[in-house]
């Protein structure tokens, strides 16, 4: 008996590519999507050439690269290379074309935005062909690490450390100067002193630009990368990732970035949703971290139903009654406590300002005068001179609806983690999408624009499999055609 025996390494072969490429493979789907998009509309050179000058690559050999990589988590420039050379799906893929990394990598700096218009285009087309249904969408975000350490990463409360540490060193450097003999001790000691006051000049220097820009972090590798917490308090310098997932068949159909919180990103990402899938009305699901007032509001009065889970009370003293004891009367504008009194306002609107990236919003304070005189007054409120106020919120009847619509469709609001999360774990955990390669959030929303477009077309495979997988991408990829004639208007 013997082993299972190859094949001679030296023994000669005829073949042809086309016969080596399974007829499910992807890269038939990535093949056929690429050619069939106008890449001239999306502003890709090269597309028609002169007669002089070396030839270039057509853009389309370079999109189908990246598509393929991004769709397996190679992202690399050099590894693409590689792939280029090696790998038997993408030698038919690029016709045995080998781009180098360098032509590879300022392909994907240069055209950032076409690949963010091109992902609006793909959904819309999905949204065209009934693979996107517009009525139900899950809002979530996800951390990924920017090109830029926390080493670079600078607020005010680290310069102010530093500089003072450094203040140390030059104090303790100074004194040992005055205490020196030696020439060659003076000059080594003198010679720290320099360094130090050079680091000095280096912090002031970006404290200066912090002050400028008026924000609360500087990054000096990546300055659209802002420090934000990864995980279970991990720290890292990365971008926030805010985007829209359709319910139909979770399919991703909006994203954008910017602050390194969901507060201010509810209204922002569903409008902007809404816009790219036309519709005229649709519910938004989304998790407490979005959950404000004003973005709720700013939903409801562009055609989106919030559902968004509610937070719970805010309490400094457990050992007080919460708000939720107040119950709210509407029709005398008026909240009557534990004790059965009747709290007022005198209807004056109150302005809350607040630092960061919170909104000022107005409220309305209810309280009543015998407070002071309750025998649960202990119970209510820890101020010996002042009774309990209750402050109501100009966006209170906004949340109050919100939070009602969730508590009653328990089932409705579970959809959100089923669609948000899943996506996020496919392109993180299998396709190694947990770090940039690029820098600046333009590049940054390019890079992003890849990856969501090799989720969304192996999501479109998978939806029609069952009928024929790639006869029905033959039929429905006629329909990007649909890309020349939408009056969608680019980013």
């Amino acid at each position: 008996m013997q082993h299972i025996q190859g094949e001679e390494r030296n023994q000669l072969k005829m073949y042809c590519l086309e016969q080596m490429i399974s007829p499910d493979s992807f890269v038939r789907a990535i093949d056929f999507f690429v050619d069939a998009i106008d890449l001239a509309s999306f502003g890709f050179k090269n597309i028609t050439l002169k007669e002089e000058g070396r030839p270039p690559y057509h853009p389309s050999v370079l999109l189908k690269l990246y598509f393929y990589g991004y769709r397996y988590g190679i992202r690399s420039s050099r590894k693409l290379e590689r792939e280029a050379q090696l790998n038997l799906e993408v030698r038919w893929l690029l016709c045995e074309q080998v781009p180098s990394a360098r032509t590879i990598c300022t392909f994907r700096k240069e055209y950032a935005q076409a690949f963010r218009n091109i992902f609006r285009r793909f959904v819309f087309m999905l949204k065209e062909l009934g693979l996107i249904e517009g009525k139900t969408i899950a809002i979530d975000s996800f951390k990924v690490r920017a090109q830029n350490s926390l080493k670079n990463n600078y607020n005010q409360k680290k310069i102010d450390r530093q500089l003072e540490y450094i203040d140390g060193r030059i104090n303790e450097f100074e004194d040992a100067l005055d205490k020196a003999d030696s020439g060659e001790e003076k000059t080594k000691l003198t010679q720290k002193i320099e360094k130090q006051q050079s680091r000095r000049e280096k912090y002031q220097a970006i404290e200066s630009e912090l002050k400028e820009t008026d924000k609360d972090q500087i990054s000096t590798t990546d300055q659209d990368a802002q420090s934000v917490v990864l995980q279970r308090g991990i720290t890292v310098v990365g971008y926030n990732i805010q985007a829209s997932v359709d319910a139909k068949n979770k399919l991703i159909t909006h994203f954008d970035t910017g602050s390194v919180n969901d507060t201010v990103a509810l209204a922002p990402v569903a409008i902007a949703t809404k816009e790219v899938l036309q519709v005229e009305q649709m519910d938004v699901l989304a998790d407490k971290g979005y959950h404000t007032g004003e973005q709720i509001r700013q939903c409801e009065q562009n055609g989106i139903t919030t559902y968004v889970s509610p937070k719970e009370p805010a309490s400094n003293d457990p050992d007080i009654f919460p708000i939720t004891s107040f119950v709210y009367t509407a029709e005398n504008n008026s909240y009557i406590c534990p004790a059965g009194e009747v709290l007022t306002t005198n209807g004056t609107w109150l302005t809350h300002s607040s630092k960061g990236y919170k909104s000022a919003y107005k409220f309305q304070r209810y309280n009543t005068k015998k407070c002071k005189s309750c025998e649960l007054q202990p119970q209510c409120t820890k101020s010996k001179t002042n009774g309990r106020n209750i402050d109501r919120s100009e966006f209170a009847d906004d949340v109050i609806q919100n939070n009602k619509r969730v508590k009653e469709n328990p089932a409705y609001y579970k959809q959100r983690q089923q669609l948000a999360e899943h996506p996020w774990g496919t392109l993180k955990r299998q396709r190694g999408f947990d770090h940039l390669l690029t820098r600046g959030k333009k590049n940054v929303l390019g890079e992003v624009s890849l990856v969501f477009i090799g989720y969304n077309l192996s999501r479109f495979i998978q939806i029609t499999e069952e009928i024929n997988a790639f006869k029905e991408l033959i039929r429905g990829i006629i329909a990007l055609l649909l890309l020349k004639r939408t009056s969608l208007k680019p980013i």
